[in-house]
């Protein structure tokens, strides 16, 4: 992937401008984290990048960025700029061009994501920033409170930052988010719930959590249910504990998964027909927001004679025949009457057995 961008760099470069990568790859190449998408910095205009690269640009809606997919691997470009009269505490009112790097980096949130890598593979760190990554500290570029009153969605990206890369916040960078805290109420549920996602999903999400709870951000954030959030790490388990499917954006899957979890929540998640009607990924979610053993739960399913109505050894054809009755509701009853038998082993699933049983009650 280093050898992609700087492949790239150089493309721009020896077009007769300056470039340099930019952002969460060099900080993560420091870190010696795999890192997919690239972000590239560069004197170049739009314009200039689709002339470069004609044949793989897309224009972005942020304000002039291009995305140019090439050798597989995604950049993001942005030209030098400048951002100034911030609107509703979250996006510039007027972008400018520059021709200046050091300007280009103090718009940016914190100074690990300002750190740039040239296209001989330097680092160049203009806000100290690498120091920050040795200290394991997360600090804005310049005065904490004004970054957030420019961009409020900088409050969660910091959190996100701590959380996933293990740091700590700064002392200027926690007091910011006290005084400022209640401008997240401004920000979309759709932004939110990325910056929360990634907090959730997070190896190290108790740790995010705990943050968010620590600051009072859970009031702003309308997550009322956030302090019981502390057995499960699936995201759409913790999202069915919040309980906000009413304010936050969820797919058709994602809110069936949530109805089904907080359904099968109530239940005995090792009995066979909670395992049957809910299956094992919404046990397993739901018996871990309780506390419960996965691996006792995995285990009571494998064990269920029958995992679905396709298991058993009887088809509405057959139970058509053996009672001699034309297609009616009454199978549905039937069926539900066999499952029941067969998954608390009352009948084994065995062809003849259980149309004996059907023609004895049903016919």
């Amino acid at each position: 992937m280093l050898e992609a961008a700087l492949k790239f760099l150089k493309q721009i470069n020896d077009s007769g401008f300056t470039a340099y990568i930019v952002g969460g790859f060099v900080r993560d190449h420091i870190l010696g984290i795999e890192s997919s998408d690239i972000d590239i910095n560069t004197n170049a205009t739009p314009k200039d990048i689709k002339l470069i690269f004609e044949d793989s640009c897309l224009p972005s809606e942020d304000y002039g960025s291009v995305t140019v997919i090439k050798w597989g691997v995604r950049f993001e470009i942005t030209t030098f700029r400048e951002e100034v009269n911030y609107v509703d505490n979250r996006r510039p009112g007027e972008v400018r061009y520059i021709n200046d790097l050091k300007k280009d980096l103090l718009r940016r949130d914190f100074t690990i994501n300002a750190i740039c890598m040239d296209k001989d593979g330097n680092i160049i760190d203009l806000l100290d920033g690498k120091e920050d990554i040795d200290k394991r500290i997360i600090r804005t570029i310049g005065c904490a409170t004004e970054r957030f009153e420019e961009d409020c969605l900088r409050i969660l990206r910091a959190i996100r930052f701590a959380t996933i890369l293990d740091f700590d916040l700064d002392e200027d960078v926690r007091s910011a988010i006290k005084e400022k805290k209640f401008l997240l109420k401004k920000l979309s549920y759709y932004r939110k719930r990325e910056e929360l996602d990634k907090i959730f999903a997070s190896s190290n999400a108790k740790k995010g959590i705990r943050m968010l709870l620590d600051f009072g951000l859970d009031e702003e954030l309308e997550l009322p249910n956030l302090d019981k959030v502390n057995e499960t790490n699936n995201l759409i388990g913790i999202w069915s504990v919040l309980d906000v499917i009413d304010k936050y954006p969820f797919n058709s899957n994602e809110l069936s998964l949530i109805k089904n979890i907080k359904e099968a929540i109530k239940l005995n998640n090792f009995d066979p027909m909670a395992l049957y009607s809910y299956g094992l990924y919404v046990n397993t979610v739901a018996g871990e927001i309780k506390g419960l053993d996965k691996k006792k739960i995995t285990e009571s399913y494998v064990n269920i004679p029958i995992h679905s109505r396709r298991d058993l050894a009887v088809t509405s054809e057959d139970i058509l025949i053996s009672l001699n009755k034309e297609p009616g509701k009454y199978l549905k009853e039937i069926f539900e009457d066999i499952i029941y038998q067969v998954l608390y082993r009352r009948l084994p699933n065995e062809k003849e057995v259980i149309l004996d049983y059907i023609v004895d009650k049903y016919k």
